[in-house]
């Protein structure tokens, strides 16, 4: 089965602590895991963020929703128990508990309720609206705003590569390397060859001091056109003239798929890099980009509580 949303989370969670008794919470996770039947992968899948499962994270809203509208409570750190209100919930709602079920408790519609624009500048009522529910927890629609932020700025990126010079690019792919922490020992590890007789290489980075090793670069500005296996073949063939095991083929359209098994079938270490992953490495290593604005995520420090 797909792992269930937070709200399909709700009465599972009950379910498990149904006995009254103070659990914890982590192996709540563990039970509820079980009690749905997910795999192993499931139970591994990760948000986009990489910190956290989804179904770990679903169940953690669940319970802040439910310990909001006080269905259940924390009685200790880490910690998880029914309340009367979750026994009546668990005989009210047999197949699901949810958002619409919860705000019938004012201490839930307190929290839960959205306040309009135009109320928050004047500090007047609070607007009755009821909005749509999403199935989403905050912390997945916010991973997904980021996610589409981020896309829309790699499309945005891409497109103003794709206005540059050729020479342009052969920087750029020289600068990303050196980003991404290839020939880290110096600033001058890599360079752009000159552009009239780069013999099919565009640049190169220098991995060590002495240049034992070397990774060869290749750039193409293209905005439609598909790099295809004879523009590979010609690139491991100014590879071998230079007796070089690495090669970085980067390009600013896509590769053919004819173009990416030969990659697979030879002996050399020939890593494709489209216009996509282009554009997404560029942000990821703040290349071309600056930092617009930025949010802390805050959760509470356990530590600072401990004895």
């Amino acid at each position: 089965m797909a792992i269930p949303d937070f709200q399909s989370c709700m009465r599972p969670l009950l379910v498990m602590v149904e006995d009254g008794a103070v659990h914890n919470f982590n192996e709540t996770v563990e039970r509820v895991c079980v009690y749905l039947e997910l795999t192993e992968d499931e139970i591994r899948e990760k948000l986009p963020s990489g910190k956290q499962s989804y179904i770990k994270n679903r169940l953690a809203w669940a319970r802040t929703y439910m310990n909001k509208a006080g269905l259940t409570q924390a009685p200790g750190r880490g910690l998880i128990q029914i309340t009367p209100l979750g026994f009546i919930a668990l005989k009210e709602c047999p197949q699901r508990v949810d958002v619409r079920y919860l705000k019938q408790f004012p201490a839930f519609l307190e929290f839960h309720q959205v306040k309009s624009k135009s109320d928050d500048a004047s500090n007047k009522a609070v607007s009755t609206a009821t909005p749509e529910v999403s199935e989403k927890d905050p912390q997945e629609r916010l991973d997904e705003a980021f996610e589409e932020i981020q896309s829309s700025l790699a499309d945005e990126l891409l497109d103003m590569v794709k206005q540059q010079t050729p020479d342009f690019l052969e920087g750029l792919v020289v600068q990303l390397l050196q980003a991404m922490g290839y020939g880290g020992w110096s600033e001058s590890s890599g360079a752009a060859t000159q552009y009239t007789a780069d013999g099919g290489v565009d640049g190169l980075i220098n991995e060590d001091p002495l240049g034992l090793d070397t990774i060869y670069l290749q750039a193409k500005r293209y905005s439609d056109s598909t790099v295809g296996r004879p523009d590979i073949q010609a690139f491991v063939g100014a590879l071998e003239m230079k007796r070089a095991r690495k090669g970085v083929f980067i390009t600013t359209s896509q590769f053919s798929s004819e173009a990416k098994e030969y990659c697979q079938m030879i002996e050399k270490k020939v890593v494709l890099i489209d216009g996509k992953k282009l554009a997404e490495l560029m942000v990821k290593y703040n290349l071309g980009v600056s930092t617009k604005q930025s949010y802390e995520v805050k959760s509470i420090d356990t530590d600072f509580f401990s004895e």
